[in-house]
C-alpha cells in the first residue's frame, strides 16, 4: 500500500500541495511532550555554564557535527534518543519540555534542521519528509504541557536508491543530498540531490564498488553547487553537481592522517589530521581553501615521542566545526574535552573539560547553534550519553 493511500485510510491528509507541477501530500498531527529532565551545572574548570538537556539513563545524542541540531528560530534543538519512546526528539528551549518526533507511518531519521525554514528534514525508509513544528508553550508546564502539532510533507520517495547517510541542505535552500549505498540499476555507491520544492531526484555521480567511498556528503556553506564526501583513496573530495566532476583539493602524504572534514566561511574545508600515525598520532585543526589550496593550522596539536597514546589524546583535536559568523572553531579530544580556537588569530580558549573517558563512550561531535553563542554536544558527565550545551561567555568574544 503506497503512502497516499495509508494517508487517506488513516483520516490524516489535510492539504494537497502543487510545487513545479508535482503533487506534494501534507499531513498534521499533534507530537507526544514530555517533561524537562534538564540539568544546569558549571565547570569547575573554565566557568563556563553547562546545560544538560537530558539525563534520562538511555543514551542520547547530538547530530553529528556537520548538520543543524537548532531550528531557524531557535525554539526547538534536535537530537536522538536510544530511549523505549525515543528516536528523532526535540528539546523546547523556552520550558525544556522534550518533544518526541514520531509520525503516524512510523520512525524517521537522518536528519537536519532547515536554514532558512523553520523545519527539520528527515527519512522514513525512502520517504524524504518535511516536518514544521507549531509550538504553544505552556505557562505552567508542570501542570499542563505545551503543545506540539507538526506538518508533515513528504518531499520525495527515493524509489530505486538505498540512502546511507543523513540529508545535508545546500546553502541557497533548495536541494538536499544524501549519499547512497546502492542503486536498483547496479550494485555501487554515489551521491543524489532532491530538490526541495518539486521532489525531484538527480543522480550526481556514482562510484566504483570498491574501493568506493565514505560518505559524509555536506554542501558547501557558500557555493550552492559544491558538496564534498569522504573518499577511500583520498579523503577530501569536492564535486559540482552541474556535471559531476570530481576533484580531490588535498593530496595526503603516505601514512598522513586526514579526517573529520566540515565546510566553514569562505569556502575553507576545514579537517583534521597530521603526519605522526597511529597509535600516537598528532591531529591538528586545519583549514583549506579550495580555490587557492592553501592549509593553515588554526587549532595546534601537539606530539612528542615519549608521549602514550592516551597522553598524546589530550592535546590532538577532532571533529572540528566552525561558528556561522567565522569568529569560533571548536573541536573536542578523547577525553571529552572541548577548544575554542579564535578564527583570525588561533588562540586557543578552553571551553569545558572531561565529557568522556579516554578508550570508551561516545564522542562529543560538538555542532553550533545559529548566533554562534553555543555549541551542542554529547556528555557521559551524568554517567550515561547526554546532550549537553555549553555557552560562551560574552565576554571571550574577541574584539
Amino acid at each position: 500500500m503506497n503512502s497516499f493511500y495509508r494517508m487517506v485510510l488513516s483520516g490524516l491528509v489535510t492539504v494537497l500541495t502543487i510545487a513545479g507541477g508535482l503533487a506534494a501530500w501534507a499531513e498534521s498531527y499533534a507530537l507526544k511532550v514530555l517533561p524537562p529532565e534538564h540539568q544546569r551545572m558549571v565547570d569547575t574548570e573554565t566557568g563556563v555554564t553547562l546545560t544538560f538537556l537530558t539525563s534520562d539513563p538511555a543514551a542520547d545524542t547530538n547530530f553529528y557535527f556537520h548538520e543543524r541540531s537548532w531550528s531557524t528560530d531557535s525554539s526547538i534543538i534536535y537530537f536522538y534518543s536510544a530511549r523505549r519512546e525515543g528516536g528523532l526528539m526535540g528539546y523546547l528551549t523556552q520550558t525544556g519540555e522534550l518533544v518526541r518526533f514520531d509520525t503516524p507511518h512510523g520512525p524517521v531519521g537522518a536528519a537536519t534542521a532547515s536554514l532558512s525554514r523553520n523545519s527539520v528534514y528527515a527519512l522514513r525508509g525512502q520517504e524524504v519528509l518535511e516536518l514544521t513544528p507549531s509550538i504553544e508553550i505552556s505557562r505552567n508546564p508542570a501542570k499542563k504541557r505545551s503543545r506540539v502539532t507538526v506538518t508533515e510533507r513528504l518531499i520525495a520517495t527515493l524509489a530505486g536508491y538505498s540512502p546511507h547517510t543523513a540529508l545535508n541542505e545546500s546553502c541557497d535552500g533548495r536541494h538536499l543530498a544524501a549519499g547512497v549505498s546502492r542503486f536498483d540499476d547496479a550494485d555501487q555507491p554515489g551521491i543524489i540531490t532532491i530538490q526541495v520544492e518539486t521532489g525531484e531526484v538527480k543522480t550526481v555521480c556514482r562510484f566504483p564498488k570498491e574501493p568506493g567511498y565514505g560518505g559524509h556528503v555536506q554542501w558547501s556553506r557558500t557555493h550552492p553547487n559544491l558538496l564534498s564526501f569522504a573518499g577511500r583513496i583520498e579523503r577530501l573530495n569536492i564535486v559540482d553537481i552541474r556535471d559531476g566532476r570530481i576533484r580531490m583539493p588535498y593530496k595526503a602524504i603516505p601514512d598522513e592522517l586526514v579526517t573529520h572534514e566540515s565546510w566553514w566561511v569562505n569556502d575553507q574545508l576545514m579537517f583534521c589530521g597530521g603526519v605522526h600515525p597511529k597509535p600516537i598520532e598528532d591531529s591538528h585543526v586545519k583549514l583549506l581553501n579550495i580555490t587557492t589550496g592553501e592549509v593553515r593550522i588554526v587549532g595546534e596539536g601537539a606530539w612528542w615521542p615519549q608521549a602514550t597514546p592516551e597522553q598524546v589524546a589530550k592535546r590532538n583535536w577532532w571533529h572540528a566545526s566552525g561558528s556561522v559568523d567565522g569568529v569560533w572553531v571548536a573541536a573536542d579530544n578523547w577525553h571529552g574535552d572541548i577548544m575554542l580556537f579564535e578564527g583570525r588569530t588561533t588562540r586557543p580558549r578552553l571551553l569545558t573539560t572531561g565529557h568522556r573517558t579516554y578508550g570508551k563512550g561516545e564522542h562529543p561531535h560538538v555542532g553550533w547553534d545559529r548566533k554562534s553563542e553555543q555549541v551542542v554536544f554529547t556528555s557521559h558527565k551524568l554517567g550515561s550519553p547526554d546532550v549537553c550545551i555549553a555557552t560562551i561567555p560574552a565576554e571571550w568574544r574577541p574584539k
